[in-house]
């Protein structure tokens, strides 16, 4: 008898015993875009909190950002980008031409703190972000609507919050690839087989 929850699976392939589901991309759903965005800070909290500080502040060579700074720019985007960007999307002004978004403006934002104020700050302001992104009560309708990015020009509030999304899990996994890399030199001749390192 096959497994029903195997069984079950959408688009499924039985190979050599084991079950491969075939890649479809998903569509925006906002509740499952909060499965993910209200994760992430206690994801971060997990790898980063109370570890030592050759983790949080080497980076990966000239030109690259530390782990430090990573949570420094996800804290000043969530104060600066998402939540006000959608909010001029949603609103009934003329001109919904978004602000420009410094991308390095952690480099001025993170003086004097440390990773454990960024985390704790992070945390607290993607708290007050999903609070609103619930009071907005985004419908099917509003995610079509349109703000002007400077750089890409009409962008649908479904195209935000979708790269907000892949926003967190980017700098995610760029935040596992630098702590990687702080033992590229280490594993000797296992270089090879860790594609994080190359």
């Amino acid at each position: 008898m096959s497994d029903p929850v195997l069984r079950d699976l959408p688009g499924q392939v039985k190979r050599t015993g084991l079950i491969c589901v075939d890649y479809k991309a998903m569509t925006f759903s906002t509740t499952q875009a909060l499965e993910i965005l209200e994760r992430t800070p206690d994801a971060l909290h997990t790898m980063l909190h109370q570890i030592s500080e050759d983790w949080t502040y080497q980076n990966e060579g000239p030109d690259t950002w530390s782990v430090f700074d990573v949570v420094g720019h996800l804290l000043h985007g969530e104060k600066t980008d998402w939540i006000p960007r959608a909010t001029l999307i949603l609103s009934d002004r003329a001109d919904k031409t978004f602000e420009p978004f410094d991308r390095f403006a952690q480099y001025e934002t993170s003086k004097g703190k440390n990773i454990q104020t960024l985390l704790e700050e992070f945390r607290d302001a993607r708290k007050e972000s999903l609070s609103e992104l619930r009071r907005l009560n985004i419908s099917d309708a509003d995610l079509r609507k349109t703000g002007i990015h400077p750089t890409f020009g009409e962008v649908t509030l479904a195209q935000l919050l979708s790269t907000w999304v892949v926003h967190d899990l980017n700098h995610v996994a760029q935040i596992a690839r630098i702590m990687a890399k702080q033992y590229k030199e280490e594993v000797g001749p296992w270089t090879a087989f860790l594609r994080i390192l190359q």
